[in-house]
């Protein structure tokens, strides 16, 4: 099916963001990977934003811009094929990243994008094909990004769903089978609505990709009918028979695999230190930019859980089953465009060979997706393009030693540049200091009147509401005890929110999400007692979207709790934009008082 939607669209996408007019440039001597094969020294034409010969011979066309490829290898542009494209559009270019595939955006992102692509005005930043709003149950995995989506809970609806999001722009359809964690479950839909949407999206002739996230939900997705799976599933080990079936059932159902290991080993607790260490790739990041990179979704690492998905991977890739390089950029312990390099690098990791890593970010993502004259060196394709020093067919690393991105023909060093000089110079020595603590370290002076604080804009509730959950809280000041007045937190987390929360929040900076810096604090210390349960304290910093956490529990006495803030890992203490005080995500009545919340020195 993949296949023959891909030939049917080839065609008709060829126009999409082909038509930008650049100058004529020869990269001369160069090797080239054509999206299968790396070749030998050749010589590659580019003209009017396209191929114009991929094996030059001949007089060089006058007023050619002449490139040097010696001992450098000329790549296609390579595609991420898994993002979430709400933000930073420009920065997947900067790394090589000329075309994202994205599984859930907002409707007018990708609506602009694809005008600017049908235009031709597309070449300061990646080409978009996007799913649009995913399909999934009412209070299931993607609703709980802040924004009112549409759900769908029958399979008799699944038709006018579909059709409601080809009316959008979205090119292919995402379905979410995803049923949370132990103790967390989360709404998800069932396989008769799931089979109702593969086959809608079937009857309109484009494709149904499905996010999982245990072994049997993939199952059941491929007997569904999907055409491909966004993720492979975490676990320490997998059955050898288990493992032989899975490969069996995909390769017989025709779909590709998208085992995003970025993603997997942010939840496994793990960093991509590889990037984070390479100072080139950096050199292209904010300080901001740079923050989601240094998270990760556990507190600790536990490798062990890659191990399954490795070993998929690996025997997917040795059956012929086509995988592809997607990071899930737009989460914790991702980034745009620089990902995809710890992506490549992890697929081989896993099993695949440099070639087969370098084709899974090339043309598996251009056939599996369609996505016409694109993800190949070859002649009439589209000139995205990305030279590196040395040969990464042999040495995987080598797609990050960059030289030259070009995007529709047009040279992104420009883009390159700029970027690069915006980050040095944020990371000149700052004149200002770090935000002055209290002298005894003191930010909580509640009374009846005023949930105050020395520092900041102070206390305020905390809760899911906003964004469509209906949990709540009820705050109230209580009587002194030993000269500090202590606030009582009653909080109602209710069903509504996939991971639901309430509490009370402290906001350190001039107004609500406000950055302040923190830097001077190396400890948060709070006094609590309340219903024995376990809660969490939250802090959030700029350029990270989603809390880092860390437990702790309010027992009947009294007991001070001391936190340093170096174990809320991948925040950054100069911009820290709220520090929060959590019951969730279990549901249920939560009972707790504090007092006494100190950020010190020490």
């Amino acid at each position: 099916m993949a296949k023959l939607i891909g030939k049917t669209l080839a065609a008709a996408l060829w126009s999409i963001g082909c038509t930008a007019m650049a100058s004529t440039t020869l990269v001369q001597n160069v090797r080239v990977f054509d999206g299968a094969t790396m070749h030998g020294s050749r010589s590659v034409l580019i003209e009017d934003g396209r191929i114009a010969s991929a094996d030059f011979h001949g007089a060089i066309p006058a007023g050619t811009r002449v490139v040097d490829g010696s001992g450098r290898s000329l790549l296609p542009g390579l595609i991420d094929a898994h993002v979430h494209a709400y933000q930073h559009l420009d920065l997947p270019l900067l790394f090589g990243v000329t075309t994202q595939v994205d599984m859930f955006t907002g409707v007018a992102v990708m609506q602009e994008v694809s005008a600017k692509m049908r235009r031709g005005a597309n070449s300061g930043q990646a080409d978009l094909f996007s799913a649009g709003i995913l399909v999934t149950a009412p209070g299931g995995h993607g609703t709980e990004y802040g924004m009112a989506i549409p759900t769908l809970t029958c399979p008799q609806d699944a038709q006018a769903f579909v059709d409601a999001r080809l009316a959008e722009g979205s090119h292919f359809i995402k379905i979410v089978m995803e049923e949370g964690r132990p103790g967390h479950a989360v709404p998800s839909l069932d396989l008769a609505t799931v089979k109702a949407t593969i086959d809608a999206a079937h009857l309109r002739g484009k494709l149904a990709v499905v996010h999982v996230s245990t072994a049997a939900s993939a199952r059941a997705a491929l007997d569904a009918g999907a055409d491909g799976l966004v993720h492979l599933f975490l676990g320490s080990a997998i059955d050898p028979a288990e493992l032989d079936s899975f490969v069996a059932l995909a390769k017989a159902r025709h779909a590709f695999i998208i085992p995003t290991f970025s993603v997997l080993e942010s939840i496994g607790g793990l960093r991509e230190d590889d990037v984070l260490g390479d100072q080139d790739l950096m050199a292209l990041l904010t300080a901001e930019q740079a923050q989601s990179l240094k998270g990760s979704y556990a507190p600790s690492p536990n490798a062990r859980l890659l191990m399954a998905p490795r070993a998929v991977t690996a025997a997917l890739a040795k059956a012929g089953v086509p995988v592809l390089a997607g990071t899930d950029a737009g989460n914790t312990g991702t980034q745009y465009g620089i990902s995809l390099h710890h992506e490549l690098a992890a697929l081989v990791q896993a099993g695949l060979s440099p070639g087969q890593a370098l084709a899974a970010a090339t043309s598996a993502p251009a056939e599996a997706f369609g996505l016409g004259l694109r993800g190949r060196i070859a002649d009439g394709y589209k000139a995205d393009l990305v030279l590196v020093e040395g040969d990464p067919s042999q040495d995987i690393a080598a797609t990050r030693r960059i030289v030259t991105v070009w995007k529709d023909g047009v040279d992104a060093a420009s883009l390159r540049g700029a970027q690069q000089q915006k980050v040095a110079a944020e990371r000149l020595p700052r004149k200002r200091s770090p935000l002055a603590l209290p002298a005894d370290g003191r930010i909580s002076a509640f009374s009846k009147d005023k949930l105050g604080s020395p520092l900041g804009f102070g206390w305020m509730p905390s809760q899911d509401g906003f964004i469509g959950g209906k949990s709540r809280v009820a705050l109230d000041v209580r009587e002194a005890v030993e000269g500090q007045a202590p606030l009582a937190v009653h909080a109602t987390v209710a069903a509504g929110f996939p991971y639901p929360w309430a509490g009370v929040a402290f906001m350190p900076g001039s107004a609500p999400m406000a950055p302040a810096d923190l830097s001077a604090a190396t400890t948060l210390t709070f006094r609590v007692k309340g219903d024995g349960k376990a809660y969490q304290v939250a802090i959030l910093s700029k350029g990270v979207s989603i809390p880092v956490n860390v437990g702790f529990t309010a027992g009947a006495a009294w007991k001070e709790v001391r936190l340093p803030l170096s174990g809320f890992k991948g925040i950054d203490a100069s911009m820290i934009t709220m520090i929060a005080f959590n019951a969730g995500p279990a549901l249920g009545e939560y009972d707790f008082q504090i007092a006494d919340v100190r950020l010190l020195d020490n």
